[in-house]
């Protein structure tokens, strides 16, 4: 895969730890400012220091922080919505409805509003690309905790239609980074899964950003299980017969 070299400003949102973290850290390492934001001070200022880039605190779920954000970062030329939570859920009907909402308030409300943003700016200056961390959770067979799921099919669809308003203007990504092990996922599998490599998440949005993908705007595209090479290489062919996509074909 081409080592793709970038400039501009990338704002990643959960960029304290986990996947977030790692693609702050492959964003930077590509020459992009990064600036790294999350709930926990701690982690968001390492993150950030050690990345040369910067740190803000707040919540997804929070207008005036996102807002905030924005106008202290300025222009933006990547959003990676990563920022995104679970809850431990043994039967839907037992968990407290505040919990439950909690997850969709962060892994849905969370991305719209920081997609509502960065669009105008990125509109106005005729540049821009976001980047919506999803996850096979949205369709896979066999789960069975319904907060989680639910709220990254929601995102998936989310992103998928926003890339179709923003056709030409704005590419947008829909990823899923793979089982990786984390904060949030350790402890809920079993060691013995099929874990992703943590790299490949960032390998991907380090493409994304490079422009060389936008032909792949809407699509579904998954960090382990795709070539995103080979998608780049097969992009009319993709669009032409609506592969990468998550819906039924009648």
């Amino acid at each position: 895969m081409p080592s793709d070299r970038l400039d501009g400003v990338a704002l990643v949102t959960g960029g304290g730890r986990g996947i977030g973290a790692g693609i702050a850290r492959e964003l930077a390492d590509a020459g992009m400012e990064v600036v790294v934001t999350a709930r926990s001070t701690g982690q968001v200022e390492a993150v950030a220091a050690e990345v040369g880039g910067r740190a803000r605190v707040g919540d997804v779920t929070q207008r005036a922080d996102v807002d905030r954000w924005v106008t202290e970062t300025g222009e933006i030329d990547l959003l990676v919505a990563n920022a995104g939570i679970g809850v431990e859920e043994t039967a839907a009907w037992e968990i407290d409805a505040d919990d439950w909402w909690r997850v969709h308030e962060t892994n849905v409300l969370g991305v719209h509003l920081c997609c509502s943003a960065v669009i105008p700016g990125m509109l106005e200056r005729g540049r821009g690309r976001i980047v919506i961390t999803g996850s096979g959770a949205s369709y896979l067979p066999g789960a069975s905790a319904t907060a989680y799921t639910s709220s990254k099919a929601a995102v998936c669809r989310y992103g998928e239609v926003l890339a179709n308003r923003l056709a030409g203007s704005i590419p947008v990504f829909v990823i899923s980074p793979g089982l990786v092990r984390t904060e949030m996922t350790d402890g809920r599998f079993p060691d013995d899964a099929p874990w992703t490599p943590p790299d490949l998440a960032p390998r991907l949005v380090r493409v994304l950003a490079s422009g060389r993908a936008d032909a792949l705007a809407g699509r579904y595209l998954h960090a382990e299980h795709d070539d995103i090479e080979d998608l780049i290489a097969r992009a009319d062919e993709i669009v032409a017969n609506d592969l990468n996509a998550i819906r039924l074909h009648r």
